[in-house]
């Protein structure tokens, strides 16, 4: 069965109460607007301490629809981040626009059909793939609670939830198993034109070694996977920054299209 799975030490350098500011400042900021930074007190400087942060703004941002999971390179380790349920949408979407520019990526996300629980041994891959109900295109909406997330260090990136701010979810897909990630077309749509068209382009390779780490990750942060919850595995097109205004489409054909519709300024 192999080692039991432990919660990882995510008090860090920052402490629990630094967690906890980070947080709350991170929480108000999806409210207020963009801030600079965050104070050199609660920044965090590892991934143990941005998953801390992570995991004491999930209490403040309501509960958890989901998570994103993504990987440089085949053999590169996964970051994730949770995705809050208020902010999976059904497509067609709208999402309001808070600027000029909109980041969006065209991604791959499972559906589970049942819980992947702490257990006495971590998830392998049939435990996983047995768990999944479904796939489907969706477009990740991209935004920063900073005022330039570039200039921002990658540990305090990633405590904010590595830039993500909605989910638009296409229809479900229950070829799954057969999916090839180098083979897949997939298209990316701005206002009708294609702005991307290639066959691949997701730097994980395997889609499902992403869900299985974040399978074991998140249990042993006590926040295990859930049925209904759904799982976006990184994007295929890069970070697209858009006009806010206009209509996005993730095409993925075989599979199907996410769709999210032009929305106002606010």
């Amino acid at each position: 069965m192999g080692n039991e799975l432990e919660r990882p030490d995510v008090a860090g350098a920052t402490g629990a109460a630094g967690a906890t500011d980070a947080a709350g400042i991170l929480a108000r900021a999806r409210r207020a607007g963009p801030i600079g930074g965050l104070p050199d007190a609660c920044r965090p400087h590892d991934a143990a301490e941005a998953y801390a942060i992570q995991d004491a703004l999930i209490a403040l941002v309501g509960p958890v629809g989901g998570w994103k999971v993504g990987a440089a390179a085949p053999d590169a380790e996964p970051t994730c981040a949770p995705i809050a349920a208020a902010t999976l949408l059904a497509s067609p979407a709208t999402w309001p626009a808070h600027g000029d520019r909109r980041g969006v990526e065209a991604e791959i996300a499972f559906r589970l059909a049942r819980d992947l629980p702490a257990s006495g041994a971590p998830w392998n891959r049939d435990g996983v793939i047995a768990a999944i109900a479904d796939a489907g295109p969706a477009i990740e909406i991209c935004e920063s609670r900073f005022v330039d997330f570039e200039a921002v260090d990658p540990w305090t990136r990633l405590a904010d939830g590595n830039l993500n701010a909605a989910l638009v979810l296409g229809p479900a897909w229950a070829g799954w198993r057969d999916l090839d990630p180098a083979s897949q077309p997939v298209r990316l749509l701005v206002g009708g034109d294609p702005v991307v068209s290639q066959k691949g382009g997701n730097t994980a390779g395997d889609l499902i070694r992403l869900v299985v780490w974040l399978a074991n990750h998140v249990a042993a942060r006590g926040h295990p996977l859930r049925a209904g919850q759904v799982v976006t595995t990184g994007s295929w097109t890069g970070l697209r920054f858009v006009p806010a205004a206009s209509a996005v489409e993730a095409d993925f054909p075989g599979i199907g299209t996410a769709r999210l519709a032009a929305a106002g300024r606010v």
